[in-house]
């Protein structure tokens, strides 16, 4: 890939992307994740990878705007079509339209040419440790959702089992699992490099809060029940 195509498939993924948790350094970071990867790997069709990684989360829009939309589908397709109407061959838009297409975390529709296992893998190095806390984070201030639910007597809900939306819900649904699920040698050992920091946030964060919690809920009451004592009226006869 020269710098001139380069610099075309950049320029329309800037104008693409409005999404703070997905924005454009957030697309660089995948595409330097990716070169990454691949200088571990043989045979690497770099111009496929290149424009997968930069192209690959084009669709962010339409699935904010519309939640039923799958962003890798209205990608790809978004890049299929960017790529023909700029002359580019069927062949390799069809090979980077499925990188797009395969790259979110899902079991019905895995990444199938190396390309595109190197991009999903890149793009889930992306949400391992300390950025994948920073950026869920980000996004569910977004969204507004909360860190964690709490049931109507106060424990605080670790997210594991729990089907209302918030941080922790997140953490235990995705952000825990994803350690085990690349492609890739490399990927793999950089996430496990990064697991550790993860954990040690989760774990930290959820102790503070559910500590303060059950400390502050029965102090709560002492001083209502000493409130409530101490204002009572006097019943007595005169």
């Amino acid at each position: 890939m020269n710098r001139e195509t380069y610099c075309l498939l950049e320029e329309f993924m800037l104008c693409s992307m409005d999404d703070a948790a997905h924005d454009k350094e957030h697309i660089y970071r995948v595409l330097y994740n990716a070169l990454e990867i691949a200088k571990t790997e043989t045979d690497v069709n770099y111009d496929v990878l290149i424009a997968a990684c930069l192209l690959h989360d084009i669709g962010r829009k339409e699935q904010f705007e519309n939640p039923a939309l799958c962003h890798a589908i209205v990608g790809s397709e978004k890049a299929w079509q960017f790529l023909k109407t700029h002359g580019f061959e069927a062949f390799y838009a069809e090979q980077v339209k499925q990188c797009i297409r395969t790259h979110r975390y899902r079991k019905e529709e895995p990444p199938q040419s190396l390309e595109a296992k190197i991009l999903f893998d890149a793009d889930k190095l992306d949400v391992a440790g300390a950025i994948g806390i920073a950026r869920t984070l980000l996004y569910k201030g977004i969204v507004s959702e909360p860190l964690y639910s709490v049931l109507p007597n106060g424990v605080v809900l670790t997210g594991e089992n729990d089907s209302t939306p918030s941080f922790f819900q997140e953490y235990k649904y995705k952000l825990e699992n994803l350690y085990s699920s690349f492609y890739t040698e490399k990927a793999t050992a950089i996430a496990k490099e990064r697991q550790h920091i993860a954990v040690a946030f989760y774990n930290k964060l959820y102790q503070e809060i559910n500590a303060s919690y059950q400390s502050g809920i029965d102090e709560l009451n002492n001083v209502l029940e000493d409130k409530l004592h101490t204002t009572a009226p006097d019943t007595g006869s005169h």
